[in-house]
């Protein structure tokens, strides 16, 4: 199919949607760019001169250095993004979005002599987006002790929420994500996950399960499958969430991370005022103060290398791994999830869920 011109009415339509002024608050920006459709908003001044460019990782890395969302969105946007003149052809701009970075780069705005921007080019206008090169790990092992009686016959991610058990909602994001090679890790009762799912070609994918004669944690288990090529995606069965896997792989790319891990604020309020002191003197004190924190979430995208620093038949932990790349120096990146998030662990996880999901009116869980 051949690409639309650049002035096409539909392009310039679409570069109006995401025309922002610079003292736009991050939160409305941030929702101007869900609707936007096009993975990045454009900053521009009265007379539509570039100032910056804000896409979904921009507003990831703030949240990270707990930017206010009240903050004007040019305090988040990237100042030096990489432009073309309004005249380029479609093949230099293609070449221009593979090799001006040291990273895949996917929108390209183009600007007249004065810097005014005259439109936007997409990866997505260019060549045709096909399924992910990422496959899937989902680890769906687990006792599920903490969830009993429900779950003494019952997987927990086979606990039912809505219509469907926990993991179908996974695997369908993932399907909509693009990924559609999964393996799937079983231990306790996979009878009752591999009768439901069976090869995943009923939910437009391709299943392999990976059985756990004993459990190897989340980590060791990923030596029991094949190596491959391509990074891995490994999540906790027992997670609800809307995140973007999209959004995650192109962020894990652009860090050129060996892996990713994908994180959730975590505020915690003291009811206390906190002291702080030197010595013997009071410095400081600050009355019942709220501790922020990014927890694990329980996601991961790994590189295929990381393997090498997996123990074969030992049992080890996704907290093993990171500490030891850590420690090796190899590059580990923060995802922070700000979309739809909940581990169903306990009782009041899953009436939550339940809660959640009956009040999207019977859909999927949202964020």
């Amino acid at each position: 199919m051949k690409p639309l011109p650049f002035d096409h009415p539909e392009m310039l339509a679409r570069l109006e949607r995401i025309l922002v002024p610079p003292t736009m608050p991050i939160s409305e920006a941030v929702d101007v760019l869900d609707r936007g459709g096009a993975g990045v908003l454009l900053v521009v001044d009265e007379d539509r001169r570039l100032l910056g460019v804000l896409t979904d990782g921009d507003h990831r890395r703030g949240i990270l250095r707990s930017v206010p969302a009240d903050d004007p969105c040019i305090s988040i946007a990237t100042r030096n993004p990489v432009v073309a003149p309004s005249t380029i052809s479609a093949e230099e701009a293609l070449e221009m979005m593979d090799h001006s970075r040291q990273f895949i780069v996917n929108q390209l705005s183009l600007l007249d002599d004065e810097g005014r921007v005259t439109g936007l080019v997409l990866r997505s206008d260019l060549v045709k987006s096909g399924d992910s090169d990422v496959h899937a790990m989902v680890m769906a092992g687990g006792f599920g002790m903490r969830l009993r009686p429900m779950t003494a016959d019952t997987p927990k991610p086979m606990l039912s929420v809505g219509d469907k058990p926990i993991m179908a909602h996974m695997l369908g994001h993932l399907r909509d994500a693009g990924i559609k090679n999964v393996n799937v890790t079983t231990h306790y009762r996979p009878e009752k996950i591999t009768e439901y799912f069976g090869d995943g070609s009923d939910f437009g994918l391709a299943i392999n399960y990976v059985s756990e004669e004993r459990p190897l944690g989340t980590a060791g288990a990923l030596n029991l499958v094949k190596a491959r090529t391509e990074p891995m995606l490994v999540i906790n069965g027992d997670i609800l969430t809307r995140v973007d896997f999209g959004a995650m792989i192109e962020y894990h790319r652009e860090h050129k991370a060996d892996m990713t891990v994908a994180v959730r604020k975590y505020d915690v309020p003291v009811p206390f005022g906190v002291i702080e002191c030197d010595g013997a003197y009071v410095t400081k004190i600050s009355e019942k103060p709220t501790l922020n924190f990014f927890v694990n979430a329980g996601i991961y995208l790994l590189e295929p290398t990381v393997h090498r620093f997996i123990p074969q038949g030992e049992r080890f932990d996704m907290t093993d791994l990171i500490e030891k790349l850590v420690e090796a120096g190899r590059p580990v990146a923060s995802f922070p999830v700000h979309e739809y998030w909940l581990d169903i662990g306990q009782h009041s996880d899953y009436a939550r869920a339940q809660k959640e999901f009956s009040e999207a009116s019977g859909e999927a869980v949202k964020a």
